[in-house]
């Protein structure tokens, strides 16, 4: 039985882990050159799945399977590992970093709308307002010359569509993965998920893997990747479901900001991208967003 931290060190383990995606969102992009998007997914939960099988093992206590619960964590492997980890390692390959970054500060918006529809949860004017910030930000981001011209000329568009495709993603997994929370530890639905991510991505990366050539991926890459499998698939996971075991699901929507900082932060200080000043009014709305988002819920909880 998984121990409940603290919630100082929920909020410290749900920033870590937004700012870990942030930072492999950025640094998948050279990935994606030197490996093909279905092999890249399906090595990284590979590596994950031999990393956490010790995981795997149902623990003393725990209660059996549910449909709902089978249900949810197909839902959470699905858009949280199989469809967010496509779109975005494709969005990212097609756009750059820094416009991934400011396209992902919409996630704690999406997170309030999902709260809402699916949890039931109250969404006040301020956060309408700040839905329409984001919406404003990734506007911004989409007309302006500078993104334009940094983000891989006339494909941009579909990275960016596909980058906004793993917002959506990602909200869902925020606010499936509370519903998990309440029923299975942290270890064992981070294991599970990635185990159902492995089965949907098997046939697609074995595909492609007798078609690929391994020789010619550098030493580097390979380091990177193994960085980027234990990131993704065990640690930002386990982060995030140990401080979903405290913090609600709107509430953690927050530190859903930390993952467009570090990525923006990634690509300009590590992979040398430029940041325009259309894309830095954009990033500073959507930003805005992620405050007026976040507010409402830091009140309700301090009363």
């Amino acid at each position: 039985m998984s121990l409940v931290p603290s919630r100082p060190v929920a909020y410290a383990c749900l920033a870590l882990s937004m700012s870990l995606v942030g930072s492999y969102v950025a640094l998948s992009k050279p990935l994606a050159a030197a490996i093909p998007v279905f092999l890249l997914a399906w090595l990284r939960f590979g590596i994950g799945g031999v990393a956490m099988l010790h995981w795997l093992k149902k623990p003393p206590g725990e209660s059996p399977f549910t449909p709902r619960t089978r249900r949810l964590l197909f839902l959470e492997s699905f858009l949280g590992n199989f469809l967010f980890s496509l779109c975005m390692l494709w969005g990212v390959s097609l756009t750059s970093a820094v416009s991934a970054g400011v396209i992902m500060a919409a996630i704690p918006a999406t997170v309030a709308l999902l709260s809402r529809v699916f949890l039931r949860e109250r969404i006040s004017g301020r956060t309408w307002t700040a839905i329409a910030c984001a919406a404003l930000g990734i506007g911004l981001l989409a007309l302006g010359k500078e993104g334009r011209a940094t983000s891989g000329g006339d494909r941009a568009w579909l990275g960016n569509l596909l980058v906004l495709g793993a917002v959506i993603c990602e909200a869902s997994y925020a606010v499936i993965g509370k519903a998990l929370t309440g029923v299975l530890g942290p270890k064992r639905i981070t294991a599970l998920i990635n185990l159902w991510g492995f089965a949907l991505v098997t046939p697609f990366g074995l595909y492609t893997a007798l078609r690929f050539d391994f020789a010619a991926v550098g030493a580097g890459a390979w380091l990177l990747l193994v960085f980027y499998a234990l990131a993704a698939s065990i640690w930002t996971v386990w982060l995030w479901m140990t401080g979903l075991k405290v913090v609600p699901a709107a509430q953690a929507g927050v530190f859903t900001a930390m993952l467009p900082v570090s990525a923006a932060l990634v690509g300009v200080f590590v992979l040398g991208e430029p940041l325009g000043a259309t894309q830095m009014l954009a990033f500073v709305t959507a930003l805005a967003g992620v405050l007026l988002a976040t507010l409402p819920s830091r009140v309700a909880h301090r009363r």
